[in-house]
């Protein structure tokens, strides 16, 4: 195959954006020669690698095929660049970090203090749920994953970076806030505001709630922490959060942690990478960090509350 870096970068564009104008605006060219780059390339392979569909442009299987080996290509091109920084005596290159959108309250604070440490390195971010970040992992968009449960179909590596702890939140003035000791049962008489499908904090409520033996009524299934926490705060339910996500609603008082018997529960938080993929320099600079500092940047407020609740009591 005689391919071109223009003609996989073109293809990779297009998968991203489903529009030749946006694909030619990522990559600096005109619309006209992201065009010629993936007619240059189809007919070359014999078959077509985009098509035109209601919504824009989608590529066939023939197209994913190469965009995702333009993906892998991209990937060693980056190892490539920084092993030989690292052989130059430099501390350069870039690490491509996924975060879990929950990990997006502490993970920032952290990646920042490590780019002072590191300003040679560059840090590129993408935010999702579970499962956009593990189809990061496994298709080389990202180089190191912070979540709080690793995939278990695929061949990682997990280092542990803190407690993640998972409670119960309601607004101030609701009937059991303050109270000590409640029975999980008291949460069949209420709504449960809940995360989407695919995510890591949904599936881990499922599972408290049968192991609880609980069948709380679902009011809305929200895809934002941050729609999750106001619907709270407005009395639309309770949600079964991270801890992690309600550090300032708590402090300033407008969310409360509910003491319900069983909880917390407390996961990890841990940073993840592909066991095929070798570390480069730049990744295993994040990777000590985070195993060395990450749990430091971990907020504390809402379990702290129920500790001083208690003490109160």
């Amino acid at each position: 195959m005689n391919v071109t870096l223009r003609q996989l970068r073109a293809i990779a564009a297009l998968r991203k954006h489903g529009s030749v104008t946006r694909a030619a605006a990522e990559l600096n060219v005109s619309p006209p020669a992201v065009t010629l780059q993936v007619k240059a390339l189809e007919d070359q392979l014999g078959i077509a690698l985009v098509e035109r569909s209601a919504g824009g442009m989608v590529l066939t299987q023939g197209g994913m095929v190469i965009a995702d080996a333009s993906t892998r290509i991209e990937a060693v091109l980056r190892e490539a660049e920084a092993t030989l920084s690292a052989m130059a005596g430099a501390e350069r290159g870039e690490v491509r970090v996924g975060i879990i959108s929950t990990a997006k309250y502490y993970a920032p604070r952290a990646l920042a203090a490590f780019a002072r440490e590191h300003p040679g390195i560059d840090l590129r971010l993408l935010v999702g749920n579970r499962d956009d970040i593990i189809d990061g992992l496994a298709h080389h968009v990202v180089d190191l994953a912070i979540m709080g449960r690793p995939p278990t179909d695929m061949k990682v590596i997990a280092d542990e970076i803190g407690d993640h702890p998972h409670v119960v939140v309601a607004p101030p003035d609701h009937r059991l806030a303050g109270v000590r000791g409640i029975a999980p049962s008291e949460l069949n008489n209420e709504v449960m505001l809940v995360r989407e499908a695919g995510s890591g904090t949904r599936r881990l409520m499922e599972f408290y709630c049968a192991e609880a033996n609980i069948t709380p009524r679902i009011g809305m299934q929200i895809g934002s922490n941050e729609t999750i926490k106001q619907s709270v705060i407005a009395g639309l339910g309770v949600s079964f959060i991270s801890a992690h996500t309600i550090d300032a609603e708590v402090k300033d008082g407008r969310l409360v942690v509910l003491d319900i018997v069983g909880l917390p529960i407390v996961r990890q938080w841990f940073a993840v990478h592909l066991i095929e993929r070798e570390m480069m320099p730049a990744s295993s600079a994040l990777l000590n960090f985070l195993r060395e500092k990450g749990g430091t940047f971990l907020p504390h407020a809402a379990l702290e509350s129920l500790e001083q609740e208690t003490k109160v009591a």
